[in-house]
């Protein structure tokens, strides 16, 4: 068997695997996952690890209403292709909602969510990182200025844009710079609440319990944040470490996008018939082409 058969076999694999999910209970952590708190510079944040930790490390960061759970079924495919995962959820998020700015600043901004994120980088060995939409602009911010502490990066369902990239979104992106970072996050929440994407039960009622103690004003700064994205594109795309773009055929932002993105900084594109979360609807096909990336840092190492 040629090794272009063998991809196509386990691609196909991938495909069936993710086919077969069924419903879980998104609180559930894998039951070899270790649950601790990381002292962070913005507070104690909520974080899971799993795996052995002698196996090269992968961190995955979830984005805005977003946490750690939202990565309970891409962990385990990686964990047994013999990586290290962990992941944490961001300060004002979730079971991170106490960590966030000091009260003579009051804002959660990018350097705060970056100095979390660099120290978080900084526990442990250089990683294979994976920013899941905001995070992503985040990670971009953090290979920009730390290239040393990434071995890859995988972008997904990241904003392709810089400066106010929601004027890309489909649909409302021509109004999108009228709109105020609380209504923005307003009509964001709204849309979860409400499940305009169409989740089943099972996620419905965590994202709703998770929404509830999610900060507000940490919601409404993160918008805010990603209607000034900063343009770091020149530093990834000269990092020298691999990328990868992910994204679902009916991601926020059109396929056309993300692709000129990685054209711009020389990634790999995968494609998902999903929509902006393939890490819950697509794990194994997303994990796949993650070790792919993975492999290819590691023979440049």
């Amino acid at each position: 068997m040629s090794g272009m058969e063998t991809a196509v076999d386990t691609r196909v694999q991938a495909a069936q695997l993710d086919a077969l999910l069924q419903p879980i209970d998104w609180a559930a952590p894998d039951p070899r996952a270790t649950a601790f708190r990381f002292e962070a510079p913005s507070g104690s944040l909520a974080a899971w690890s799993i795996g052995d930790p002698a196996n090269p490390r992968v961190v995955l960061v979830p984005g805005a209403t977003g946490s750690k759970e939202d990565f309970v079924l891409l962990a385990p495919p990686l964990v047994d292709a013999g990586y290290f995962v962990q992941s944490y959820d961001l300060a004002g998020q979730y079971e991170s909602a106490g960590a966030g700015p000091s009260r003579s600043s009051g804002r959660w901004d990018y350097p705060l969510y970056l100095a979390d994120f660099v120290a978080f980088l900084e526990a442990g060995e250089p990683a294979h990182v994976l920013g899941y939409s905001f995070a992503g602009i985040l990670a971009q911010l953090a290979l920009a200025g730390r290239p040393e502490l990434f071995r890859s990066l995988t972008l997904l369902t990241s904003p392709p844009l810089t400066g106010n990239v929601f004027r890309g979104v489909k649909i409302v992106g021509p109004f999108a710079r009228f709109a105020p970072a609380h209504t923005g996050a307003g009509l964001m929440i709204w849309g979860i609440q409400t499940n305009k994407n169409g989740v089943d039960e099972s996620r419905l009622d965590f994202v709703r319990r998770r929404l509830a103690v999610t900060r507000r004003e940490s919601v409404d700064d993160i918008i805010g944040l990603m209607m000034a994205t900063p343009d770091v594109t020149a530093a990834v795309a000269a990092s020298g470490v691999p990328l990868l773009v992910a994204t679902g055929q009916h991601d926020l932002w059109p396929v056309r996008l993300h692709a000129e993105y990685a054209d711009r900084i020389g990634a790999e594109l995968a494609v998902y018939r999903t929509g902006h979360s393939p890490c819950e609807t697509t794990p194994n096909q997303l994990a796949l082409d993650m070790i792919t990336t993975f492999r290819r840092a590691e023979q440049l190492a």
